[in-house]
């Protein structure tokens, strides 16, 4: 008897993508399914595969071997314009012989939508990504985060049932993105339309997903909710990713509590998730922000090292630490040290992670 007959099939199926790039494997085996109206974003390293990725969903390119399926439905005999996915390219693809209105009309036209739909439907986005009064101009005078705002417009207009977007804040400055990226989530949430978002860069991929996909080495090493994924990398290579460098391997010398030893000392953590045992090897991530200048003798937790140098960060205090055998170390601090000055810290244990080794 089938006890799943209930259970809702994942809009967007990707099974065990394999695919090769100039005799050298670029994707391993990728799987993962999108749920109704679910944002998800791709995240990792350039040229680890994630557009390549996108564009086997979008059918622009073959797999060597996998299923993407839609419903339940295999899609690998589909062509792309059948598959009814919005894709908006890095460089926005836009028709620059075109005005904003014409561009986004495109795709309505093409789908043989009516004069009075494609007017209706046109209006609607204009206003939507806030072009409105931009209808009759041509695309070359726009600015980047304009021809950005008509790009999105032109995905959406069709109402695809999936939309793709590859790096789309990789041609803007940094501020800018910052703003686009506030609209562009809104836009995307009223729209309720099932999206991958593709990005190397971990704030975009913060601020737009509802769940991340990291991928590294053409796998996915990690994934979940974005402040689990950060708060709790599965690898040492994760945490440097995400430019978290206080890590210091250790032994687990107890059990319960969780006790690990270090060069720099013992540390008692929190570890509740993991199935640990004594003599395991782990590494330690040490939050940056979540620390304490109230050291006392005898408890674990604690580091002596050396300032290295200072930056001001806005906020607080950039303060890089060495200890003898760990160069390197990063707090963030009030402005009370200065470079060669010894320093003490203490660290509670939910400022502690435990990384296993083996991962």
């Amino acid at each position: 008897m089938n006890n799943n007959l209930n259970t809702p099939i994942p809009s967007l199926q990707v099974s065990n993508i394999h695919k090769t790039y100039e005799g050298k494997p670029l994707l391993k085996g990728i799987s993962f399914a999108l749920a109704e109206s679910e944002i998800v974003c791709l995240l990792g390293p350039s040229g680890g595969g994630k557009s390549t990725l996108l564009r086997i969903i979008a059918g622009l390119e073959t797999p060597d071997s996998g299923q993407v399926m839609w419903d339940g439905m295999d899609l690998g005999n589909v062509p792309p314009h059948e598959r009814n996915f919005g894709f908006m390219f890095q460089d926005y693809a836009l028709f620059p012989h075109r005005t904003v209105m014409q561009n986004i009309a495109f795709g309505l036209r093409m789908k043989g939508a009516g004069a009075a739909e494609i007017d209706r439907r046109v209006a609607e986005l204009l206003e939507k990504v806030n072009m409105a009064a931009f209808a009759g101009r041509k695309v070359t005078d726009l600015s980047g985060g304009e021809q950005q705002r008509v790009a999105l417009a032109r995905t959406l207009a069709p109402k695809p049932r999936l939309l793709l977007l590859d790096e789309p804040m990789g041609a803007l400055d940094h501020s800018l993105a910052e703003q686009l990226l506030i609209e562009l989530r809104q836009v995307l949430r009223e729209s309720g339309t099932p999206t991958i978002y593709v990005t190397h860069d971990q704030q975009e991929a913060f601020s737009i997903a509802e769940r991340l996909f990291i991928i590294h080495d053409g796998q996915i090493v990690q994934q979940g909710p974005p402040q689990q994924v950060y708060q709790h990398p599965a690898s040492r290579w994760a945490a440097e990713f995400f430019g978290l460098t206080n890590l210091i391997d250790g032994k687990v010398i107890s059990i319960d509590p969780v006790r690990v030893e270090t060069c720099a000392g013992v540390f008692e953590v929190n570890c509740e998730e993991q199935d640990l045992q004594v003599g395991a090897l782990v590494t330690l991530l040490i939050r940056s922000v979540e620390v304490s200048q109230e050291p006392s003798a005898g408890l674990p937790n604690q580091l002596h090292g050396r300032v290295q140098d200072v930056f001001f960060r806005g906020t607080s205090y950039q303060v890089d630490v060495n200890l003898p055998a760990i160069p390197g170390l990063r707090f963030y601090l009030p402005p009370s040290y200065i470079p060669a000055e010894e320093i003490d810290l203490y660290f509670s244990q939910n400022a502690v992670t435990c990384i296993p080794s083996q991962v």
